[in-house]
C-alpha cells in the first residue's frame, strides 16, 4: 500500500492501472476511520480491481464556527485499517495541493443543498461537491462510495454526477451502528460517557418512527412529532431539525406515498450528530 501526498503520484498510478483495463473505487474520507469507512472500502474492494482511499480533512465544508481544527486526524491508525481492507493507494494531501494559491472555482448544486444539513450550514455543501469533484477528476474511478448516514450528501453528489455527466457510478452503502444503536461517526469520539449514553436517543427516536410508518401512519406531522417528544425526554440532547422528505428531491412531503428519507440533526453537548433511515411500503 502507497500513501501518495500528491495529485501528480495518483495520477501516474490512476494510468497504469487504465493502461491495463482495470477497474477503480474510490472511498473519499476526511480521516478518523471507523468501522463503516471500513465496509465502504471493503465493497469497494470486491467491486473493483483497486481501491483508493482519500484521507483529507476539506477545509471548504467547515463553517468559521466549525471543528475543522479540532477534527480528528488518526493518519497511522487510518492506514492500518486501509492495509487491512484492501485499500492499495491512501490520496492524503496538503490543504495547498488541492486548494492552491489562486483557487477560486467552486461547484454549486441547487435544489438538494438548501435544505436539512445545507440550511443549518449554508456554505458546507459548495464545498462538499467541489472536494468530490475534484477527487473524482483525479483518480478517475469506476465506483465511488459514500455511507448512507450522509443521506444529504448522496443525494447531492447523486445530482451533480448526473448534472454534470461524471463517467461515475455512486454507491450508497448501509449504516454501520454501534451494537447499542449508534450510528458509527467520526465525530463520536467527542462524547464524554454521559454524551455517549444520552445520544442513544437518535436512534431510539427513528426507530419508534419506523415502527409507526410499518404500523400504518402515513402523516409526517404525527412522525415527527413522535421523533422530537423522544428527542426531548433526553435533557442533554438539542434538536437542530427533524424532517421527513422525499428520498430523491429531498423536499419535504405532505403525505407519505413514495420513497422517503426520515433525517434528524440533533446537538449532545456541543457535538453535532446525525441519523436517518429511508422508508418505502413493501
Amino acid at each position: 500500500m502507497q500513501t501518495l501526498e500528491t495529485i501528480q503520484a495518483v495520477r501516474k498510478q490512476v494510468n497504469l492501472w487504465r493502461q491495463a483495463g482495470e477497474t477503480i473505487g474510490l472511498v473519499p474520507t476526511m480521516g478518523a476511520l471507523h468501522a463503516g469507512h471500513q465496509s465502504l472500502i471493503e465493497r469497494a474492494a470486491e467491486e473493483n480491481d483497486h481501491v483508493i482511499v482519500s484521507i483529507f480533512v476539506n477545509p471548504t465544508q467547515f463553517a468559521p464556527n466549525e471543528d475543522l481544527t479540532s477534527y480528528p486526524r488518526k493518519l497511522e491508525e487510518d492506514q492500518a485499517l486501509c492495509e487491512k481492507a484492501g485499500v492499495e493507494v491512501i490520496f492524503h494531501p496538503e490543504p495547498q495541493e488541492m486548494y492552491p494559491s489562486g483557487f477560486d472555482t467552486f461547484v454549486e448544486v441547487h435544489g438538494t443543498t438548501e435544505v436539512l444539513e445545507g440550511a443549518s450550514r449554508p456554505t458546507h455543501f459548495r464545498g462538499v461537491t467541489t472536494i468530490v469533484l475534484k477527487l473524482l477528476q483525479i483518480a478517475q474511478p469506476d465506483r465511488a462510495y459514500f455511507g448512507q448516514k450522509d443521506a444529504q450528501q448522496v443525494a447531492v453528489i447523486q445530482q451533480m454526477v448526473r448534472d454534470l455527466n461524471v463517467p461515475v457510478e455512486i454507491i450508497a452503502c448501509p449504516i454501520i451502528r454501534e451494537v447499542d444503536g449508534l450510528a458509527k461517526s467520526s465525530r463520536n469520539v467527542y462524547l464524554n460517557p454521559a454524551e455517549r449514553k444520552a445520544a442513544l436517543v437518535l436512534s431510539r427516536a427513528l426507530n419508534l418512527a419506523q415502527q409507526r410508518l410499518n404500523a400504518g401512519t402515513r402523516e409526517p406531522k404525527q412522525l415527527i412529532q413522535l421523533i422530537i417528544e423522544e428527542i426531548s425526554k433526553e435533557s442533554l440532547a438539542k434538536i437542530d431539525y427533524v424532517e421527513i422528505v422525499d428520498q430523491k428531491t429531498l423536499q419535504k412531503v405532505e403525505t407519505i406515498n413514495a420513497a422517503i428519507l426520515v433525517p434528524i440533526a440533533v446537538y449532545i453537548g456541543n457535538t453535532r450528530l446525525i441519523d436517518n433511515f429511508y422508508w418505502e411500503a413493501k
